[in-house]
């Protein structure tokens, strides 16, 4: 079945859920599975006019990174229940949600593991080097091997900013591989951190001077934005790397690309921008010591297949009155 003709069966019952064509076809499947529930395909490239118009008549919405606000809610008289597609919501005004007593959810742990492993990923191919020796046998420079030597991760500092269902899984990784794990969540008790075998920190400036690497998984709000500032930065060690898989803005762009030109930092890593796509002229890409990706860290073919069924589960436990509480952001709506 093309997804341009799923959910078209009407159903005088049927309550409508509008789900993006690009959703997986797990997610699919469990809509498909229901009698009671049609799902109704939109792009994420459709208009805001034609958007509202599909939310005329619909009970739940499974969203990608589009806006969502009162004009949609205004839209939507019988919205029940608003999901998004993986974790972040910064697009999603929540208060607007809360105000009409409408949940928003989440994903969960769908792409926890997926994020987590792209974390380390982007830590150890910016400590190994491996863009940089990719190309140095391609170009016939092998013999240049060792003018910029890779370094280990074995005994050293890693620093995990945020310490959720991403953080927890990253300090997993990376006590695996005997490293010092420092964790700063000032929304965590440091009992629950020591407990489980990591360093709580509460000063992160502190934290930031002895990180070797230092890896981002915290929300993005009024709070965090701009977190890496260029006086952040500047307490890093000349030898060490900073990843953000986070979202854009957590990290300032251009003190980044300062700290990185001037050598002050030895690498960074960014799958998240303050625009995105990020465009061609970011100074950021011209530099040596820098890696990007497209906002993919949580993008595997199995987090895809995750996140479908888990944006469908979280809206129909809510059209089932059994809401998931622990996928819901405003929980105060359930009363």
């Amino acid at each position: 079945m093309n997804t341009t003709d799923r959910g078209t069966t009407s159903g005088t019952n049927r309550k409508k859920l509008l789900l993006p064509t690009t959703m997986s076809r797990a997610g699919w499947a469990i809509v498909e599975a229901r009698e009671d529930v049609e799902g109704v395909p939109y792009q994420y490239t459709v208009s805001k006019a034609e958007l509202h118009r599909l939310l005329e008549d619909v009970a739940g919405v499974a969203l990608g990174v589009q806006p969502f606000s009162d004009p949609e809610l205004d839209a939507a008289p019988g919205l029940e229940v608003v999901s998004r597609i993986g974790v972040g919501y910064d697009a999603v005004d929540v208060p607007a949600l809360t105000r009409r007593k409408i949940p928003l959810m989440i994903g969960g742990t769908a792409n926890s593991v997926s994020v987590a492993e792209a974390g380390v990923f982007l830590i150890m191919s910016l400590a190994r080097r491996g863009a940089a020796m990719d190309a140095l046998v391609k170009e016939g420079r092998w013999h240049d091997r060792y003018k910029e030597m890779p370094a280990d991760l074995y005994g050293k500092t890693v620093l995990i900013v945020g310490f959720g269902k991403i953080g927890t899984r990253s300090a997993k990784r990376f006590a695996a591989m005997e490293t010092n794990v420092l964790v700063y969540d000032p929304y965590m008790y440091s009992e629950t951190i020591r407990g489980m075998g990591y360093e709580p920190v509460g000063d992160l400036d502190a934290a930031v001077a002895r990180a070797d690497f230092i890896t981002i998984h915290c929300p993005k709000t009024p709070e965090t934005v701009g977190m890496f500032d260029a006086a952040r930065l500047g307490h890093m060690k000349r030898t060490a790397f900073i990843v953000n898989t986070a979202r854009g803005g957590i990290v300032d762009e251009r003190a980044l690309y300062d700290a990185l030109k001037a050598n002050r930092i030895a690498g960074a890593a960014l799958d998240v921008f303050v625009e995105e796509p990020t465009p061609q002229d970011n100074p950021l890409l011209t530099l040596p010591n820098f890696i990007a990706a497209p906002h993919v860290a949580g993008v595997t073919r199995e987090a895809v297949d995750r996140m479908g069924a888990a944006a469908v589960e979280n809206i129909l436990s809510v059209l089932d009155g059994k809401p998931n509480r622990e996928n819901v952001v405003n929980r105060e709506v359930l009363g």
